[in-house]
């Protein structure tokens, strides 16, 4: 990363324009490096053989590519989910996973390295925060995995390590970039933003129009259980998060989802299901219920399968609209942290 330069992939058709022009070149050149970029998923441009070799040398001295190699990749025997390890530049690691469904091919993507959100059923933070990814870095995990298994990608869920919200000048660009018409046109009703809550995030969201899909880590149907498994409750409280979710359900039109990953002895209880339910009506939501990973570092045991189908039963007969999450890739770590925090580079080993 190169941080006198403008990444390439995090800049749209009139930001390059503005840069063509700065140098005295003509605009239309950046509809040709925009396609180059985001139609043929060109890595340098070498590649544009439509663009001179003089301004090509010149856009090399003010624009970079950002760079992602695979460090490892994992097949699923199940159900052929592709887990990925990228290594980018300062040596971070991140991953991403490659998800085939009857609808379509869905990618779920990293937008930080690291977290610094600390949930304590989740894997993502325990290796710390390391940086925010850009636009272009988020792009080229979509990228990659569309190059590497050769399917299209219908589907984005920016639901890896890292909060998308707490990065969220990088994952409006991406959004804007990847639904770009000019670009891999993916539709916005085809993408989905994960926050744990950060409640005035939510709203500035909302002020945007997407027509994005919200889901809402909420894992807890009040303050007292949230606080002990989500630092973020500390900050921003169960009603707090709820009101917002309520207002972009509102301005937007669009349905919010709450994900709540069942936790054995924790917030699984009937009692729980019951306020949960109470707490859902009156808005356009639902609820999508997740066995909680296992992850060595923490105590937790995720709730029984007899548990999940009863906790949704209740939320159902009480008027939620209600799924338990297919668990893809389970044989390979396909969960957020889970592979990037046991990764160990060759000269590590």
């Amino acid at each position: 990363m190169d941080i006198d330069k403008y990444d390439v992939l995090s800049l749209n058709i009139d930001e390059i324009k503005n840069i063509l022009c700065d140098i005295g070149e003509k605009p239309y050149r950046a509809n040709q490096i925009f396609k180059w970029c985001h139609n043929s998923f060109a890595e340098s441009f070498n590649e544009m053989s439509n663009i001179p070799k003089g301004l090509k040398n010149q856009l090399n001295n003010i624009i970079y590519f950002p760079k992602m190699n695979i460090a490892e990749r994992f097949l699923s025997k199940k159900d052929n989910t592709i887990k990925y390890l990228f290594e980018i530049e300062n040596n971070n690691i991140i991953e991403s996973v490659f998800m085939r469904y009857e609808y379509g091919n869905a990618v779920c993507i990293s937008t930080q390295a690291g977290c610094k959100m600390g949930c304590s059923f989740c894997a993502s933070a325990i290796g710390g925060f390391e940086r925010n990814l850009t636009a272009g870095e988020m792009l080229l995990q979509v990228y990659k995995m569309q190059k590497d298994s050769g399917l299209r990608v219908s589907n984005i869920v920016l639901m890896g390590s890292g909060e998308p919200l707490d990065n969220f000048d990088n994952t409006i660009k991406f959004i804007e970039l990847v639904s770009s018409k000019d670009g891999v046109n993916i539709g916005q009703r085809h993408i989905t933003v994960s926050t744990c809550g950060i409640a005035d995030k939510i709203y500035e969201l909302a002020k945007k129009k997407f027509q994005i899909n919200l889901a809402v880590s909420l894992h807890a149907p009040n303050d007292a259980i949230r606080r002990k498994i989500m630092p973020i409750a500390l900050k921003y409280s169960f009603r707090e998060v709820l009101e917002a979710a309520k207002e972009y359900a509102y301005i937007t039109k669009r349905r919010v989802t709450f994900e709540y990953a069942l936790i054995s002895g924790i917030n699984d209880s009937d009692e729980c299901a019951r306020e949960l339910s109470f707490e859902m009506k009156g808005f356009l939501s639902h609820v999508n219920l997740i066995p909680v990973n296992n992850v060595a570092e923490k105590n937790y045991v995720k709730s029984s399968e007899k548990k999940v189908k009863h906790f949704a039963d209740i939320l159902r007969k009480n008027g939620v609209n209600t799924t338990i999450r297919r668990r893809l890739g389970s044989d390979i770590n396909a969960a957020c942290g889970q592979l990037r925090r046991g990764y160990k580079k060759p000269d590590e080993v």
